[in-house]
């Protein structure tokens, strides 16, 4: 019998892996599958515990939240606009999502929870584990702890506060009221500096590739917790060692997304080499037979200065019956195949966002000249002379303006940054007639209020 419980309406198979590692109890035990492991044994060895825990990077709960709160994100801001008739994604458009739109549900709450609740299971069984040298068991429960703070991260500014979890019994987790937004980054903190300490600095496997979990990335993740919470200082000092590692350095515009980019800090691989956010996020309309589903908004486009590089590079555009519509074009390589690889992977953190990271941070320190070294790194590589604002107020601005257009199309960075900075009333409240400010956090979905009653909604869906 499955058991429904707050994170999730149902648990898929993730092969293997998910299936050896369930902690529910059968009255009837049948016999394994040939191609099963038991719970017991997934972390036995090494081999056996870095195989699961390497599904983290592929698992389905992993790549499609991190795809779908992209879409999400930008369709929320000002940055990507709809063309389809979609009723539940035109909600979104509009930020009048209803609690029974199922996509935030599904994609943005479930899929978090199924993934924290691996993370959960990962480092159950290596704390259990009695066959694991020290280093592998350190490598994994890094990367286990930086998952999910991942998805903590996202869901409390998708959401709110929200459950924690650190069970693996589906029964511990089913009725966890909220915490607080402050509890939840306390969790993100928390694991995000074990990660630190538990990680290496340089990679294991190709470190060319950079695909698995490092203490730079890390880092680099809890100086953007960090930022988001007002703690400039350790913003910037978080920001600077990753900047200070010499690990990574900026890339060309061009290359700036292939997999070999030296200022990728962490990327997931993917089997061919097409990007999750390739095909996706750019559909093409070649044969003129539709226009692309989610194009940007024309006015963002005419945020980018007469010589920025980075529109492009980074955009490109399509007509449809005299209609020009403009396309994120970060991700080059639209399909590839095993005779044919591509050369991409989905970029999760960069560089070029760090430089961003202590700018901001300096700046609301009234570092006036470092948070302009910063920025000027970000528009010397698109093109660009060095900025012109010299007082913190025209810094911040400054600095908000080459975010918009420096990470736009890379998950919901847009749509976070206009809460966190206080200006999503203005530019919103200006472009979308059906804007509230209580559009600002997603609606807990209706099912999991019913599934749990000590789950509160969002002002503003009751």
């Amino acid at each position: 019998m499955k058991i429904n419980y707050i994170f999730f309406k149902k648990i898929m198979a993730l092969g293997l892996v998910l299936m050896a590692m369930s902690s529910c109890k059968k009255f009837v035990e049948a016999d394994l599958a040939n191609n099963l492991i038991a719970k017991e044994d997934a972390f036995n060895t090494d081999n056996s515990a870095t195989s699961a825990t390497l599904s983290l990077y592929s698992y389905y709960s992993t790549t499609d939240h991190l795809k779908f709160s992209t879409l999400f994100g930008g369709l929320l801001a000002d940055e990507l606009q709809n063309t389809t008739s979609n009723a539940d994604l035109i909600q979104f458009s509009q930020n009048v999502v209803a609690p029974t739109n199922t996509n935030p549900t599904g994609y943005i709450w479930g899929y978090s929870y199924q993934t924290i609740r691996y993370c959960n299971l990962i480092l159950d069984g290596i704390g259990h584990s009695t066959g694991m040298t020290t280093p592998v068991k350190n490598q994994l429960s890094g990367e286990a702890k930086f998952f999910r703070a991942l998805m903590y991260f996202n869901l409390v500014n998708f959401y709110g506060g929200v459950p924690i979890t650190s069970e693996i019994n589906e029964l511990d987790n089913a009725f966890k009221p909220r915490a607080t937004v402050a509890e939840v980054y306390a969790q993100i903190f928390s694991d995000l500096k074990d990660a630190q300490n538990l990680l290496p600095a340089t990679y294991v496997g190709s470190a060319a590739l950079k695909v698995r979990t490092n203490k730079w990335a890390a880092t680099a993740l809890l100086a953007k917790a960090y930022l988001y919470n007002k703690d400039y200082a350790n913003a910037e000092a978080e920001a600077t060692k990753v900047i200070g590692s010499g690990t990574y350095s900026m890339a060309t515009l061009s290359n700036a997304f292939i997999n070999t980019s030296s200022e990728t800090i962490l990327q997931l691989s993917t089997l061919f080499g097409v990007s999750a956010f390739s095909t996706y996020r750019t559909t093409s309309s070649a044969a003129n037979v539709a226009p692309p589903a989610y194009v940007l908004y024309n006015n963002f486009t005419k945020d980018f200065e007469l010589n920025d590089n980075r529109k492009t590079s980074w955009v490109d555009s399509t007509t449809f019956n005299a209609v020009k519509y403009y396309r994120i074009n970060k991700y080059k390589v639209q399909s590839a195949t095993a005779a044919t690889l591509g050369n991409e992977y989905t970029v999760l953190l960069r560089l070029g966002e760090q430089y961003l990271i202590r700018a901001e941070a300096r700046a609301q320190q009234s570092n006036i000249g470092g948070a302009q070294d910063d920025i000027n790194v970000i528009r010397t590589r698109a093109g660009l002379g060095n900025t012109t604002a010299v007082t913190q107020s025209a810094l911040l601005t400054a600095i908000a303006k080459e975010r918009k257009l420096e990470l736009f199309g890379e998950y919901a960075n847009r749509w976070f940054d206009l809460k966190r900075t206080g200006t999503a009333d203005a530019i919103l409240g200006a472009l979308k007639p059906t804007w509230k400010t209580t559009a600002q956090l997603l609606p807990i979905g209706m099912d999991q209020i019913l599934l749990n009653n000590k789950l509160t909604q969002n002002p503003g869906y009751n």
